[in-house]
């Protein structure tokens, strides 16, 4: 498990970069050449990358009790990820074995799966359960033409998929335990901006932008450039303090309490993120469809439990759309912008400075994994 600062000491951490009007940095300025959010050929290398890759598919609260499913777009591939009858995640590919439709669709609750093309059926396992008129397929054995099975796991709240590998334990080893049990599903969207999913990843990495791009949004509840960026693995967590968190400069620092303090951004390699506020945590992956088109995939979740309050969908959904309000539409606007800048050729290459420590680490383990 990762060695993050614990509440207290991220509360003290913030605290000392306030009053010295500092913030968490990095040791090297990263360039990233602009070909990379423009080509074909790397855009294909990032896709096999998703691939080979456990990439987070969503969280286990999309999938609440045996026969659920969620059926999507992964990487370019069609993917039905479901609880089975034992309570297991299991994940295939969404091809019937006849003919290639999919045999699910959206995100539900079943017994089994039934092509809507020709009627084949498959069990929660992923068997071939029933040919209509089999006599007409002589040789066909359903011992063989169940769907094709891939590596799925379940790790601290979330699923996780790997098309072409196996999943290890050691691979999820460095993400900490993030969605409780406890925490249910009360939203789920998908919408596509016209921009290179790293883009968008980046955006969400640094707090360098908070005055001059929220300025009346974010800006008058947050700080400007003061963040504790804490890297594990492949992945980082970045925090953003809410200027409220003076209010506990009084407090015994054995009482004082993080929630509504800050926000924990969990950068999760490659393409998901995972933002957690005191009333609900949102759960966003960012699926590549092309070199300049991304597909957010966005689960919202209750906030946790702490014993001591009650929170509401009601509140959960006010907190969900606060959060929407202070900048979200403003970060998708920059990242469009960005996109349809490339193509000037004014820049060879992305400047990521000491301020951006988080979007270094992303690039360096993204170039590493491509290139390994």
């Amino acid at each position: 498990m990762p060695q993050l600062l614990n509440d207290a000491e991220m509360i003290e951490r913030i605290f000392d970069h306030m009053d010295s009007r500092t913030t968490d940095t990095g040791d090297v300025v990263w360039r990233e050449p602009t070909e990379n959010y423009r080509s074909q050929a790397r855009f294909e290398a990032e896709l096999a990358l998703l691939r080979r890759t456990p990439v987070p598919f969503c969280p286990s609260a999309a999938l609440p009790e045996n026969g659920s499913y969620v059926a999507r777009i992964a990487a370019g591939t069609p993917l039905v990820v479901v609880r089975d009858p034992e309570g297991v995640v299991r994940a295939f590919v969404n091809v019937c074995r006849h003919r290639g439709m999919q045999v699910a669709k959206g995100a539900g609750c079943a017994k089994g799966f039934v092509c809507p093309y020709h009627g084949w059926a498959y069990g929660l396992d992923g068997q071939l359960k029933h040919i209509p008129g089999k006599e007409g397929f002589p040789g066909v054995d359903p011992q063989t033409h169940g769907l094709r099975e891939v590596s799925a796991a379940e790790k601290g709240g979330l699923v996780y998929v790997n098309q072409e590998n196996p999943i290890s334990a050691d691979e999820l080893a460095d993400v900490p335990d993030l969605i409780a049990p406890d925490q249910a599903l009360f939203d789920q969207a998908e919408f596509e901006d016209e921009a290179n999913w790293k883009l968008i990843a980046e955006s969400v990495m640094e707090g360098y932008h908070i005055k001059s791009l929220h300025r009346t949004t974010f800006y008058p509840y947050g700080l400007d450039n003061i963040n504790v960026v804490e890297l594990f693995g492949n992945n980082a967590r970045i925090t953003f303090p809410f200027r409220r968190i003076e209010s506990l400069r009084d407090v015994e620092p054995g009482e004082r309490r993080i929630e509504g303090m800050v926000t924990y951004l969990y950068k999760l390699f490659p393409n998901a993120h995972i933002a957690v506020l005191s009333k609900h945590a949102s759960f966003v992956v960012l699926e590549p469809v092309s070199p300049s088109r991304t597909r957010y995939v966005v689960y919202s979740v209750m906030g946790k439990s702490n014993g001591s309050r009650e929170i509401s969908v009601e509140d959960a959904r006010r907190d969900a759309e606060f959060v929407a309000k202070m900048g979200l539409e403003e970060d998708r606007e920059a990242t469009r912008a960005i996109q349809e800048g490339l193509a000037s050729n004014a820049n060879s290459h992305l400047t990521f400075g000491h301020f951006e420590k988080a979007i270094a680490h992303f690039h360096k383990n993204l170039a590493a994994r491509i290139d390994s």
